[in-house]
């Protein structure tokens, strides 16, 4: 993330640069270009620099985005209660039954091609139908608690004993999901961006430097492989983060010494 947030410092080219593009075309890895060049010249480092800063970037919103509407919408099911929270997750019952790639795909091939911030809400909007069960489920536990008895009991409005007592005891869950949903929509963006669906050229992300490498594996397999290894190195370490996480907000974890 570091790096990303500095790679106009960082990256010995610009990302989009093409100094030569029948001379320098397809450059194996060297002292000049560690990560050789693609098929335009273009530093194959680089780019994979400046697309960190637009995978990372995507999944950062996105699931800031998502985690917010599903808290919002399983805190509200979840305190109502009774007819409200029946219907409340029937729908997220049916939203959960279509696959949230199949929707993704609809949805970008019926606008064509998209901005950014449009793809960061299409991808932020289909992913928090699963936090909104998760929040609903420990708001449901919480709301029956000492604290939030005693709350009401002293006056305190429905409104303000979620926000202020329930909602903030039940973020702990929300923060891991929140972390293992990042490398999730990495993988998901680089997908969308290998077929042409997501992150469109002149941006640079991994899915789409992936793509421009897997018809030249042959003659050029660093342009593949390198942004392959950043997004199985950035995923692996928001996954191990995760878990790390659930295992030091989880009260009922048994430590190991």
């Amino acid at each position: 993330m570091l790096v990303a947030l500095l790679a106009p410092v960082v990256a010995p080219y610009a990302p989009n640069a093409q100094p030569d593009i029948v001379g320098l075309a397809r450059v194996g890895p060297s002292l000049a270009h560690p990560f050789g060049t693609d098929t335009f010249s273009r530093d194959v480092l680089s780019r994979v620099i400046f697309g960190a800063r637009v995978s990372l970037g995507v999944a950062t919103l996105a699931v800031l985005l998502s985690i917010t509407v599903g808290t919002a919408y399983g805190a509200i099911a979840g305190y109502a209660g009774g007819p409200l929270d029946s219907l409340m997750m029937r729908v997220i019952d049916a939203l959960l039954a279509i696959p949230r790639v199949l929707l993704l795909i609809l949805a970008l091939a019926l606008w064509g091609q998209i901005a950014l911030p449009s793809l960061i809400l299409i991808l932020g909007l289909t992913g928090w139908f699963g936090t909104s069960r998760l929040v609903r489920a420990r708001v449901r536990t919480l709301a029956i608690q000492d604290f939030a008895i005693a709350a009401r009991a002293l006056g305190a409005r429905d409104g303000r004993v979620l926000w202020r007592h329930v909602l903030p005891n039940a973020l702990s869950p929300v923060l891991v999901a929140a972390t293992l949903g990042i490398g999730n929509v990495i993988v998901l963006e680089a997908g969308l961006s290998y077929f042409g669906l997501g992150v469109q050229p002149p941006h640079a992300s991994w899915g789409n430097i992936i793509q421009d490498g897997s018809d030249n594996i042959a003659r050029g397999w660093w342009i593949a492989l390198f942004p392959g290894l950043a997004m199985l190195v950035t995923v692996l370490c928001f996954n191990i983060v995760g878990d790390a996480l659930r295992d030091a907000l989880d009260p009922r974890e048994e430590r190991r010494s």
